[in-house]
């Protein structure tokens, strides 16, 4: 029952008697339906509707915590003051360690659901001191990969590819009923116009593993490109759906590197 500190995440507070409404307008998420008891996943787009920032949400008795990368987490409280003009909030760092646990392992501190995806397990907010855990931040990389659950800055770049090229309309990430936020008419149609031409995919590799960024071919031509790899030889790639199914339909073998990659069907998502 592994648990391990994500050391490449920070947290977030935003608080004031105006907080719910200015996250509404801003993010991709329902932040109704974020609450004491339920977290939530969310992005921060651009006006072009393409991926700044990403994090989960949750509320406790002040406000909401935003659990964000660390490396981004200066320049996600500068865009949010951006936002704020005169909504009464305040956007503090905070020392808390961010825990994940996995496969029933028990977690102190605030503790909350991870909202993604029901494998992912659980997630904890602690002083930096109780930060421990029996597993290593590679080992739950390994698992979350092992999901199928794409992570910015590891899979795709920040403010570089649309919300459902990363998957967020499949991991609870959007809402299409909400109403309006940043970049919320490109995502709009994006949904309605009934097609996605790339996704993030699970994908297996048979052979020595390449490291992330390497192109996936079809033959002469780059369809896509490796993202996070496990030790166990599952991956997630940034592949064109169409092109992938192309491949599959013919019996076509797409390599990355010196390995083969094996596409997943079940997995796959029409564009």
């Amino acid at each position: 029952m592994p648990s391990t500190c994500l050391d490449d995440r920070a947290v977030l507070r935003i608080a004031g008697e105006d907080v719910r409404g200015f996250l509404q307008g801003l993010v991709t998420c329902n932040m109704d339906i974020v609450s004491l008891t339920q977290a939530g996943f969310g992005a921060l787009l651009s006006p072009q509707g393409k991926i700044l920032f990403d994090f989960l949400i949750a509320e406790d008795a002040e406000g909401f915590l935003l659990d964000t990368a660390a490396s981004q987490s200066e320049a996600l409280a500068k865009r949010l003051a951006m936002y704020r003009l005169r909504a009464k909030i305040s956007i503090t760092p905070t020392d808390l360690a961010v825990l994940a646990a996995w496969d029933g392992a028990p977690l102190e501190g605030f503790v909350f659901d991870d909202p993604r995806h029901a494998g992912l397990g659980r997630r904890a907010f602690v002083a930096r001191p109780a930060a421990t855990g029996d597993a290593t931040p590679g080992d739950y990389h390994d698992h979350r990969v092992i999901c199928g659950v794409p992570e910015a800055g590891r899979d795709f770049p920040f403010a570089d590819i649309f919300p459902h090229d990363a998957d967020m309309d499949l991991i609870h990430g959007l809402d299409f009923k909400k109403g309006c936020y940043v970049g919320q008419e490109v995502v709009s149609r994006m949904e309605h116009r009934g097609g996605v031409r790339k996704r993030i995919l699970p994908v297996t590799l048979r052979g020595t593993p390449p490291a992330s960024g390497t192109p996936i071919m079809l033959g002469d031509i780059a369809i896509g490109t490796l993202g996070s790899v496990a030790a166990s030889g599952h991956a997630l790639a940034l592949i064109r759906t169409d092109k992938a199914q192309e491949a599959l339909s013919a019996g076509q073998q797409l390599v990355a590197g010196e390995a083969l990659v094996e596409l997943h069907p079940d997995h796959m998502v029409k564009s």
